[in-house]
């Protein structure tokens, strides 16, 4: 390692303790990052500081934050989301259809506009990609969280979650559709005047194997005035279902096809 001068270190420290990032330190003395970061932290020690990650969590710091994005959000964790929380390793992942580029901007939208400091990736998977939010405190935004499987433990909104979900009921159903739902054009044919016509008409489906998120979707369902129905698909009912016409119209009005 280089060696610098004492009055360099001294220098800064100095600039660090009065809140200059050590980028801009190390361009200004032209020291590497590497070892003002060093300093930084040997600074710390011996101060008796410890360190904690600035962060814009909205739980922790009590700021107003985008609540239509959260709902949005909500929506996608609930369906295709997972959080990573260990010791070393805590980041938000929503795993979107590798071929749905505009579901996957929106995933990613919606972690920027909810927690604009962490950092956002794309990690891409056979199928898939990764839509990944690099912070511990998503814990805090989805208390869901939790040991196995959603589908294997309870799930419940908090009063404030609830909240922002009668808010913004749009959001939340469009990220629930987006993350484990479908609009798909089914068809039948009927024999009318001795002649067999075919007719086909859209169709909405949400598929999930929690029952506490299955009720989420159908009460929200409920409040916007959404017929639905059960598709049970061997002895399994997994698959809710809109197909009456004007159900499917606002869907379609809020939700619209995955793309």
């Amino acid at each position: 390692m280089e060696q610098h001068s004492p009055s360099i270190r001294v220098q800064a420290v100095a600039l660090m303790r009065q809140g200059t990032p050590n980028r801009v330190v190390a361009e200004r003395l032209n020291v590497p990052r590497g070892t003002v970061g060093w300093w930084r932290s040997e600074d710390r020690r011996a101060h008796g500081e410890t360190y904690e990650q600035p962060t814009d969590c909205p739980r922790c710091t009590a700021r107003d934050f985008d609540t239509v994005a959260y709902a949005y959000l909500l929506g996608l964790y609930l369906g295709d989301g997972h959080i990573i929380s260990k010791r070393k390793q805590h980041h938000l992942s929503i795993f979107c259809n590798a071929t749905q580029t505009g579901l996957i901007a929106a995933a990613e939208g919606a972690m920027r506009k909810v927690m604009p400091l962490p950092s956002v990736r794309q990690r891409n998977k056979p199928g898939c990609t990764e839509v990944k939010s690099y912070t511990k405190h998503w814990t805090c935004m989805f208390p869901q969280h939790g040991p196995g499987k959603k589908h294997e433990r309870s799930i419940v909104l908090e009063p404030w979650q609830q909240d922002i979900v009668d808010a913004h009921p749009w959001e939340f159903i469009r990220g629930l559709i987006h993350s484990d739902g479908c609009r798909i054009t089914n068809w039948t044919e009927k024999v009318i005047g001795g002649e067999r016509k075919r007719y086909e008409y859209p169709r909405y489906f949400f598929t999930n194997v929690s029952d506490d998120i299955r009720q989420l979707y159908t009460d929200t369902l409920d409040r916007l005035g959404i017929q639905w129905t059960h598709c049970t698909r061997h002895g399994n009912p997994y698959n809710i279902s809109v197909a009456r016409k004007a159900s499917v119209a606002l869907m379609d009005a809020h939700v619209g096809p995955k793309y």
